[in-house]
């Protein structure tokens, strides 16, 4: 898991895709004090598998799935990547739980500056749509933001002149193809609502009837 707190800017060092597997090569500098083979690091959001370091590089597998749902295929030589190593128990949970897995990618629509901040406006894929909420967190590229204003078919956060300045969003124009991950928590609400998997699945979901009956009400 990880918390949404990029630890540094790391660059694209190189991207090798064959038929049915792919490795990236990331330059990076503070995510490789402690980590060992094996070990978890989100590049964009994205949890990879460290399998070997090089001279303040590391490199990790991704699979044509990752490259599918993520923006880690678009990615050029010198790139920059948030990076993020995995949360330990003993650390601060200064964003939201994120698990690295992205949900769909989004599109930058708009950037407009708002009082001291940032205002980022982003499409909203119907895959994650249904899990915003106003003032709910969300993952763009690994970052743990707060949703400020959230429309039919896409959402804005507000930003702070430290999270442009230490994050990929700083660098990227409108148009820029970002990862995003919904709060997990609201997939588990869906589930015992629907009484099975997103989408309707199973049967016994919860209602009021049932919390009604149950005392809850």
């Amino acid at each position: 898991m990880f918390t949404g707190i990029v630890e540094e800017l790391g660059r694209l060092a190189e991207l090798k895709m064959g038929a049915d597997s792919g490795v990236i090569t990331i330059e990076a500098g503070e995510v490789l004090k402690g980590t060992q083979l094996g070990d978890s690091i989100a590049v964009n959001g994205v949890c990879l598998t460290a399998r070997s370091f090089g001279d303040g590089t590391f490199s990790a597998d991704v699979m044509p799935e990752t490259i599918r749902k993520s923006n880690l295929g678009n990615l050029k030589r010198g790139d920059v990547v948030n990076l993020e190593r995995a949360l330990t128990l003993s650390a601060r949970l200064g964003g939201h739980l994120m698990l690295g897995h992205v949900d769909a990618t989004g599109k930058v629509l708009s950037i407009r500056p708002e009082g001291n901040a940032m205002l980022y406006t982003f499409s909203a894929p119907g895959e994650i749509r249904r899990y915003l909420l106003p003032q709910g967190s969300v993952g763009i590229d690994g970052i743990s933001l707060t949703i400020a204003r959230l429309e039919s078919d896409n959402f804005s956060v507000s930003l702070i002149p430290h999270t442009v300045k230490v994050t990929t969003l700083g660098h990227n124009p409108v148009g820029y193809e970002v990862n995003l991950e919904a709060d997990v928590l609201g997939k588990y609400v869906e589930k015992i609502i629907r009484g099975g998997l997103p989408g309707g699945q199973g049967e016994g979901g919860l209602t009021l009837e049932k919390l009604a009956e149950r005392g809850f009400l």
